[in-house]
């Protein structure tokens, strides 16, 4: 029978009533009966051998009905949906219309859809950004971070230990005497200054030679993380194995070539290059934001609930296959956090309502601006997906549908659209700070 109506209801929900047809359900029953008969004592009859009719009027009509109806209920919905040409976004609930003695079945599905999308305005949004530039001291830092990276450890044998050294130690702590969970430690390397360890501690191996054993006395600060700890004093004896310091290399052509580079200033430009292309897609990110934030609050719809929950588990989902990517899983994550999945999805909650606010905007420019991707963009899309995944093409074509990535990439556009019509201003930070540090010196 297929599809007889559909009705777009209130609140973003719509509903179909579709028939099955007495045949198919004839056809099902009989099906189900050759599965169920087998199980069944009929007196006078063999097991398994007692006819449909009999048992239909020994236990009712209906006994294989309900099963067969369950059996055929998908197929019927999606051919039903695909007549309607509505786009569900949760999962139907179903009602029985009608289901008569001759086997006319009449069904009801009521779903939530996507809601109609009000835009104020797309064109011309505005976002202000707070210019930056890279300045000396940000490639300077850069550099001496790769310095440091490069560094070689030089062991020290002809002298006490210093600040910045690096000192092999073993300690065991005691508090009132008792030795305390985590307060033990062989042959652990200990950069001295780093302030890794208990204020106080660092300093008082400063001063001790390779091979010498000597106390540590420490107060644990009133915050510390172990409340039974917490403002105590402690004792920790140690024992100083060995001592090595960092050689910086020279900031000179050597350092360069070791960067691939032939000189130090060619090597420095391209430090410079590179933050100012961090900086760009900073910034670009940023602004991008700030239209789609604009564009957000320029929208109406009224947004079913279930689009939040949908886009919430797609997080969490996601979120876990993160995890397994580095050999974790949730529930690891839970042990370790504390944290249950309630909790998880109401951290994810806030982003997923974004996102879902964002796609349905962009989707409404997608409609008012008529954009629709052509056959070339679509299958350069595929090749490129075929290339980040080492995937034969043929293969992201069956796995990835051409509806989802043609409607990706009018998203797409409609973003590029109104990042191309938007009116950006820009925030000269460090000149509002000259200008407000002129002002409070200003004499009254």
């Amino acid at each position: 029978m297929g599809l007889i109506k559909a009705e777009k209801l209130e609140k973003s929900r719509a509903s179909i009533e579709f028939g099955i047809a007495k045949e198919a359900l004839d056809a099902e029953i009989k099906n189900v009966y050759k599965k169920e008969v087998v199980k069944m004592n009929v007196p006078g009859f063999r097991r398994g051998k007692a006819p449909l009719a009999i048992i239909e009027k020994l236990y009712g009509k209906g006994i294989f009905a309900d099963e067969a109806l369950n059996n055929l209920l998908p197929d019927a919905y999606e051919e039903a949906i695909k007549e309607s040409e509505l786009k569900p976004v949760s999962r139907p609930e179903f009602d029985v219309i009608s289901m008569d003695g001759n086997g006319k079945v009449v069904l009801k599905a009521t779903f939530d859809v996507k809601p109609e999308v009000t835009l104020k305005e797309y064109k011309g949004l505005k976002a202000e950004i707070e210019k930056t530039e890279i300045t000396d001291e940000a490639v300077d830092n850069e550099i001496r971070n790769a310095q440091r990276r490069a560094a070689r450890e030089i062991e020290v044998t002809d002298r006490a230990a210093e600040m910045d050294d690096i000192a092999e130690i073993d300690y065991d702590g005691y508090a009132d005497g008792v030795a305390f969970e985590g307060g033990k430690g062989e042959k652990h390397k200990l950069k001295l200054g780093s302030g890794q360890f208990i204020p106080g501690f660092e300093e008082q191996v400063v001063g001790k030679n390779i091979g010498e054993e000597f106390d540590v006395n420490v107060t644990f600060p009133q915050e510390y993380h172990a409340a039974e700890l917490a403002g105590k004093a402690a004792v920790f004896k140690c024992k100083l194995h060995s001592l090595t310091k960092e050689e910086l290399p020279e900031l000179d052509d050597e350092f360069a070539k070791d960067m691939s580079f032939d000189t130090f200033d060619a090597y420095k430009a391209d430090v410079r290059a590179k933050l100012e292309e961090r900086n760009r897609k900073a910034m670009d990110q940023i602004t991008e934001n700030k239209l789609l934030d604009a564009l957000v609050e320029n929208m109406e719809a009224d947004i079913p609930e279930s689009m939040y929950v949908n886009e919430t588990e797609n997080e969490v989902r996601e979120y876990d296959m993160q995890l397994r990517s580095n050999g974790l899983d949730l529930n690891t994550y839970f042990k370790y956090t504390g944290q249950n999945l309630d909790q998880l999805r109401e951290n994810f909650r806030p982003r997923a309502e974004r996102s879902v606010k964002v796609r349905l905007a962009l989707e409404a420019v997608v409609k008012a601006e008529n954009i629709t991707a052509s056959d070339e963009e679509i299958e350069k899309e595929y090749q490129r997906m075929a290339d980040m995944y080492s995937m034969e093409l043929d293969k992201v074509k069956e796995a990835v549908a051409k509806e989802d990535v043609a409607n990706d990439l009018n998203v797409q556009a409609a973003l590029r659209l109104i990042k191309d019509n938007a009116v950006i201003t820009e925030k000269d930070v460090a000149a509002a700070q000259a200008e407000n540090t002129a002002t409070e010196e200003k004499p009254e």
